[in-house]
């Protein structure tokens, strides 16, 4: 299958090389070196395309994917504001069930676990992630990047995995409130977030951050009957019940989890079957998630500033 990678940064280089190693034939195209036009011209001879480029600039290229009736992968968030979800989703409907979001997460093997757990007892969660923004890359800086943009940028859609796994979890949430950490120099931007949700006898938080010294990835979820620990970075996965506890056992290569993503792409791209995902990020399955996301970021109230140095 010929496919064509739009945006040429570390994302859009890693489905690159993935979309290689499964045997797939793929043409990496700069979005800044190309622009629209010669994204326009590159799609005359594609099967299906990777939306990899900033958040702030997709709708008429997704439109664009979609009139020619190419399946896509596009990263995540799908969008920042709810109009544009709204839009997207209209302009992409016809290839919708043959195309993916960017949500990853959703093929490592602990949430896989957790999808297929019983958690009707669950009354309350927490799902956090963060880690110094500045200590991501060698040889780049926030300040020049995507994250550092009002518009699309901040940790909230950055790191809105979490939030996409809480949708997963628990279907049908709703946003309470939304509180931010901005930053002087970098005015719009959230540089730590917490979304407070809720659903009828469930309450819980989102929260991320650009701050923390070491990563962090947890997720928690207390329950009547149980109670999940699963320490994403730790990868220490405890399951508390009366009986005492219990450990699982989820070991992850990373790069394991873009691979299954693109594999099943190609799959739905190529009208095969996909794999039996039961949180398969199919476009037109992503929706509600995609909606929340917009959501909390409209949402958002900054409540104070943080003082670290960000280069």
């Amino acid at each position: 299958m010929r496919v064509l990678v739009i945006g040429s940064g570390s994302i859009g280089r890693r489905h690159h090389n993935n979309l290689q190693a499964l045997g797939a034939s793929s043409r990496l195209l700069s979005w800044r070196a190309e622009g629209l036009g010669g994204a326009l011209a590159a799609m005359t001879d594609a099967e299906a395309v990777v939306v990899a480029t900033a958040t702030d600039i997709r709708l008429p290229l997704i439109e664009a994917v979609a009139a020619r009736g190419l399946p896509l992968y596009v990263e995540k968030p799908l969008a920042f504001r709810p109009d544009e979800v709204e839009a997207i989703a209209e302009v992409a409907a016809s290839v919708a069930d043959r195309s993916m979001l960017g949500y990853m997460l959703r093929y490592h093997p602990a949430v896989r676990a957790l999808a297929e757990a019983d958690l009707s007892d669950v009354f309350q969660f927490a799902l956090t992630i963060g880690h110094d923004v500045t200590q991501w890359r060698q040889n780049w800086r926030f300040s020049e990047s995507y994250a550092a943009r009002a518009e699309g940028g901040g940790v909230l859609l950055d790191l809105c995995h979490e939030l996409d796994l809480a949708a997963c979890l628990f279907v049908g949430l709703e946003i309470t409130r939304v509180e931010s950490l901005g930053h002087p120099a970098f005015p719009g931007v959230d540089f730590a977030s917490r979304i407070s949700l809720r659903r009828q006898g469930l309450v819980g938080d989102v929260s991320m951050d650009y701050l923390t010294p070491l990563l962090h990835r947890r997720t928690t979820l207390r329950g009547t009957e149980r109670m999940h620990d699963f320490d994403f970075a730790a990868q220490i996965y405890q399951v508390t019940e009366d009986t005492g506890l219990r450990q699982m056992d989820h070991p992850l290569e990373r790069n394991a989890m873009f691979l299954a993503a693109m594999r099943d792409f190609l799959a739905l791209a190529s009208g095969g079957a996909p794999s039996d995902n039961p949180l398969l990020p199919r476009l037109d399955l992503c929706l509600p998630s995609a909606r929340l996301v917009a959501e909390a970021w409209s949402q958002r109230t900054f409540v104070g500033e943080i003082t670290k140095e960000i280069p």
